[in-house]
């Protein structure tokens, strides 16, 4: 029994192609399509992210994509878990030539290994990974997952009738990632782009040419390619029949100080008081906490990261552009804004006669309805700086569902 030497692998998702066969272009190439509520290529990434956790690995990625998609690719690596190790380069006119440039990209991190993987193939799960990774690490220098074929194969001339039926002892689906020892595969990669050979259909094939030992590891029926339609809408219904709604809740709370004045900004009202807030905005202490929450619900910061106090241009700005703009990228990220709360604490002044008000002008700024929106109000008994009518706190709590 070989004994397993530590490796370190590359990961090259290959996302250039068309996807022509999947039909409804309008839509844009597959891999980019929803399934889950998610681009598929996020899935696809994000399988090989989290076995990588799990198995306690560290990867490095290169995504090889269209040069025409480099906004889509941006969009959708917003919605990926933060701290990827990723490179996004350009592909070529076919699969072999856009999986070169990924190796080549990644022959400056100097991996032992390179995973090659189709980013429509978003199933690809922890079990199958460990196999390719063990058989790797025992010393093989190219590993292919693949599937026993169990129809019955036929051949058929060009008149269309069966010319022969193909024994199927030993027929084998390939399946991705195809993995190599690195200093091996880019060599046979760079050799083929030489020879002018363009007829390669994976690069198995081009190990297999180049005279490498290709080692078989049991693939997995649930790890297909998404090449039809019909494929991506299959795909969509596992994913919403299996996935739990992913609703999340944020938080925020915020102060500022009362000193004199004519009134306070509360929820975009200004009701007048003895009193006014301090602050470089409004100081609308509601919709900066609420701001906060939204923003918390995709890990995009807080409010002084996208409108800080030191920039002069949002002195006396009013907050609701702040709660505006946090609504915005909520949405840009796939989210729906289930419910917004509210709850202002304050000695003074009385809340409850403007309390719809505040709940109207939250539909209004969050495009919800007004049923989904609830202000609050409490005093502190007295006790602490806002007992001493010091300062007005407020909490806000933002419920929004991802991906739906």
């Amino acid at each position: 029994m070989r004994t397993k030497e530590e490796i370190s692998c590359g990961v090259v998702i290959v996302a250039a192609g068309r996807g022509e066969r999947a039909g409804a272009p309008e839509e844009g190439p597959k891999q980019y399509r929803l399934i889950g509520g998610r681009p598929v290529i996020c899935h696809t990434l994000e399988a090989f992210a989290t076995w990588a956790v799990e198995a306690s690995r560290k990867l490095v990625f290169v995504v090889v994509i269209h040069p025409d998609d480099e906004a889509l690719f941006e969009k959708a690596r917003q919605l990926l878990s933060p701290g990827l190790d990723l490179t996004v380069v350009h592909g070529g006119s076919t699969r072999q030539l856009s999986v070169l440039a990924g190796l080549r990209a990644l022959s400056l991190r100097a991996p032992s290994h390179v995973m090659i993987q189709d980013a429509a193939r978003p199933f690809v799960d922890n079990a199958l990974l460990e196999r390719c990774h063990d058989a790797l690490s025992v010393g093989h220098d190219a590993v292919l997952p693949a599937i026993a074929v169990a129809d019955t194969l036929k051949r058929a001339g060009a008149d269309g009738l069966v010319s022969e039926t193909v024994p199927r002892t030993g027929l084998f689906g390939a399946q991705t990632p195809q993995c190599f020892r690195f200093a091996s595969i880019l060599p046979a990669h760079e050799e083929a782009a030489r020879s002018a050979r363009t007829d390669f259909t994976d690069d198995a094939s081009i190990a297999e040419w180049a005279g490498m030992p290709v080692t078989l590891v049991e693939g997995s029926p649930d790890n297909f390619k998404l090449t039809t339609k019909r494929d991506i809408a299959m795909a969509d219904q596992i994913l919403n029949r299996t996935a739990l709604p992913d609703i999340r809740t944020g938080n925020g709370y915020d102060v500022h100080q009362l000193v004199e004045g004519d009134g306070v900004t509360l929820c975009g009202i200004f009701i007048p008081h003895d009193q006014k807030l301090l602050g470089h905005s409004d100081a609308d202490v509601a919709l900066h906490a609420l701001t906060d929450a939204l923003l918390a619900t995709c890990g995009a910061g807080d409010i002084g990261d996208h409108f800080p106090p030191s920039d002069p241009q949002w002195k006396g700005a009013a907050s609701r552009i702040f709660l505006e703009h946090a609504a915005k990228i909520v949405r840009e990220r796939g989210g729906v804004i289930m419910n917004a709360d509210i709850s202002l604490i304050a000695e003074a002044p009385k809340v409850g006669p403007h309390r719809n008000k505040m709940r109207e002008n939250l539909a209004d700024m969050l495009s919800i309805s007004l049923d989904r929106c609830s202000v609050k109000a409490t005093t502190n008994e007295k006790i602490g700086f806002v007992g001493r009518r010091e300062g007005i706190a407020a909490i806000a709590t933002a419920t929004v569902a991802f991906g739906g």
